[in-house]
């Protein structure tokens, strides 16, 4: 019976998938930088117009602050594809 289980283990063929996926950041990195200039635009010229309060302050600057760090993982990540 062992025997029997062996020889019907070694008739399967073996096949190999090989699946390459690109290591790295998404395409949308430039969309990132658009819309970071976008938001540093927005906030200088809402600063000095009289619709500038704390709490426009305080939300353009958490998106533009998560924004700067994935700017500065962009970057980190480009020179490290360099070297």
């Amino acid at each position: 019976m062992l025997t029997g289980i062996t020889s019907d283990t070694s008739l399967v063929s073996s096949t190999v998938v090989v699946m390459m996926n690109q290591i790295g950041l998404p395409e949308y990195d430039v969309l990132t930088v658009i819309v970071l200039i976008v938001l540093l635009s927005a906030k200088e010229i809402i600063s000095a117009s009289s619709y500038w309060n704390k709490s426009l302050a305080t939300s353009l600057d958490m998106g533009i602050f998560t924004l700067l760090v994935v700017f500065a993982s962009i970057v980190i990540f480009k020179i490290s594809e360099i070297i």
